[in-house]
């Protein structure tokens, strides 16, 4: 069946063709998805699958603080939020504790939706300079 492949491409070339700034969109969005996936994993008791997504997460963020250019001073505001997401998760992983992982998950919403308004914002910026 050609639809799987379809979507596989499909998501492939979303990627490929994505800004930096759509990519790390796309970081966050991961590492929610994650996270979610996670907690329902914990509701169910299935300690195997909430560890392995509560990894996903950890190596986004992790990614995500490896990627910062500290030449900026707001890096270092990235650089503390991203450590304490990613202590918070392996405490999480640790204990198997549904209520972390919601605290992280309401600061990755958190992040994200600040980053999607700096993108609105910068591509406003764009359009009134043309």
């Amino acid at each position: 069946m050609a639809l799987p492949n379809a979507y596989a491409q499909y998501n492939n070339n979303k990627i490929m063709t994505a800004s930096p700034a759509e990519l790390t969109l796309m970081l966050y969005e991961g590492a929610i998805k994650f996270c979610n996936v996670a907690e329902i994993a914990i509701d169910n008791k299935d300690v195997q699958k909430a560890h392995t997504n509560i990894i996903k997460a950890q190596r986004i963020v992790d990614y995500l603080r490896q990627t910062l250019d500290m030449n900026y001073a707001v890096a270092q505001d990235f650089e503390n939020i991203y450590s304490y997401l990613a202590q918070r998760l392996v405490e999480a992983n640790v204990k198997k504790d549904k209520e972390i992982l919601i605290e992280v998950n309401n600061h990755l919403h958190a992040v994200r939706d600040n980053w999607k308004e700096v993108m609105r914002i910068n591509k406003e910026g764009v359009a009134n300079e043309q």
